[in-house]
């Protein structure tokens, strides 16, 4: 099937580490994609939340970064040469006469397909944001929701405020960067990894940082550049920390959004798939990676992987229907091999 600017294969809801993948297992079988993903490049999560957080459980990984893995899927996919609309949200899905599938973005980008792939993770998400006064006038100088480049922020006096992972971790990791660092939570127990919180005990026991128990109340600044915060413990007097950097991390605002409106037979917010193809109710739908439901379920990156894989042989199915599957294995396919862009080293 030839692919012209916005009628595809397979037309991939998500741009996150599942998605990228995707478009590598649907290339191997010659099917193109187009994905959409509301952030403004891909990689999801990864990319968006803890670029530069080492995640330790990617096979053939020991360690890598968020932004390591997103920019090691880009490079495996170079190949399919795979269509991004970005900075777009997924908003209706029709089917058509022809028997494919119509998928129109909230900017009017209109993208056919005999097959849609959700892999929208969570579904469309923003920060949960602190309900401080006038916190907008601050956000992007001095108040950020995601590290994405961690010596930014070197040498800075830097605040953070949460209780839970990303808070944690990131009160750890920019430590050794930061001029002064200091985590404010409203309470003294967290909902972090037990490890974490040892850690960061350890830095406080060692006056390599503070630890403030209250609210944040009110930003002190100009123009945008913070300079102090006033922090309000339970029952006690406020109080202002210096610092000129506030990094909240209250978790994340998950929506389907449109996606809820797609008919797919929702279970508290989740997609059923089966287990064998990963397609829902709807024949030619497909979601695969943290948005979709079935028995056994692990929210896991390589979980998404493998989902990729399945729903790629089912997909070939709608995509070539009067062709046969032929299934082969990359380290001794020629063709598959030359799909790559790469010799076989053993010939």
């Amino acid at each position: 099937m030839s692919e012209s600017k916005n009628k595809t294969d397979v037309i991939i809801i998500g741009a996150g580490p599942v998605g990228l993948f995707a478009v590598f297992e649907l290339g191997l079988l010659d099917m193109k994609a187009h994905l959409i993903d509301i952030l403004d490049r891909p990689g999801g999560q990864c990319a968006e939340l803890y670029p530069e957080k080492p995640i330790y459980d990617i096979p053939g990984f020991p360690v890598i970064t968020g932004q390591e893995l997103t920019d090691n899927l880009m490079k495996q996919i170079e190949p399919f040469a795979p269509t991004f609309h970005l900075q777009q949200m997924a908003c209706a899905l029709e089917k058509l006469d022809n028997g494919y599938w119509k998928v129109t973005t909230d900017i009017g980008t209109e993208i056919e397909a005999p097959v849609v792939v959700i892999a929208a993770g969570g579904g469309s998400f923003m920060p949960k944001k602190p309900n401080i006064p006038n916190i907008e006038e601050y956000e992007g100088k001095s108040v950020f929701y995601a590290v994405r480049e961690m010596e930014k922020f070197k040498g800075r006096n830097i605040l953070i405020a949460g209780g839970g992972d990303s808070a944690l971790d990131w009160t750890i990791n920019l430590q050794p960067l930061a001029h002064k660092i200091a985590l404010v939570h409203r309470r003294s127990e967290f909902r972090a990894a037990p490890d974490s919180v040892s850690k960061m005990m350890n830095l406080v026991g060692a006056e390599k940082m503070d630890f403030h128990v209250g609210d944040i109340k009110e930003l002190h600044g100009l123009n945008g550049h913070l300079n102090a915060v006033t922090i309000q413990p339970k029952g006690g007097e406020a109080f202002q920390v210096e610092c000129n950097t506030l990094l909240p991390f209250y978790g994340l605002t998950m929506k389907l959004g449109p996606i809820a409106d797609f008919e797919l037979n929702l279970h508290e917010n989740l997609i059923p798939v089966d287990t064998e193809k990963f397609e829902t109710s709807t024949a030619g739908i497909f979601s695969i990676g943290d948005i979709n439901t079935y028995p056994g379920k692990l929210k896991l990156i390589l979980s998404g992987f493998h989902e990729s894989a399945l729903m790629a042989q089912q997909a070939f199915r709608y995509v070539y229907p009067d062709k046969k599957l032929r299934f082969q294995y990359t380290t001794s396919s020629t063709s598959l091999q030359e799909k790559l862009g790469v010799e076989d080293k053993a010939a």
